[in-house]
């Protein structure tokens, strides 16, 4: 047993990337971020989807086409496979704590 929540153990200057349900098909993870953001003139392309939510502290994503996402304590979204993103902040106090879903959730047809 684990609790989300529990940074005891947490050395955050660096994010942290915890692995919880890995499949095939899917992979579930705990990342923790304390002021990390995607180094500059980078992006990520994923090959599957991500439905990501914030379970605790505020960030923000950016997306190729310039839209931006402030994202607080509860929010979550979606990104498709291949949507190039990026993450612009996130807070220290509190750090963010994520829940990140991988995996084909999207159907060809939605």
């Amino acid at each position: 047993m684990a609790n989300i929540y529990d940074l005891s153990q947490e050395i955050l200057q660096s994010e942290k990337f915890e692995s919880l349900v890995s499949s095939k098909a899917i992979l579930i993870e705990r990342i923790i971020s304390a002021g990390q953001i995607t180094p500059e003139g980078q992006w990520y392309d994923q090959s599957t989807d991500e439905w990501v939510v914030l379970l605790q502290g505020q960030a923000e994503i950016s997306y190729s086409d310039a839209t931006k996402v402030h994202l607080k304590s509860g929010d979550y979204l979606l990104i498709p496979a291949h949507v190039k993103h990026r993450v612009d902040f996130t807070s220290n106090e509190p750090p963010c704590i994520w829940l990140a879903v991988h995996g084909q959730l999207i159907t060809p047809n939605d």
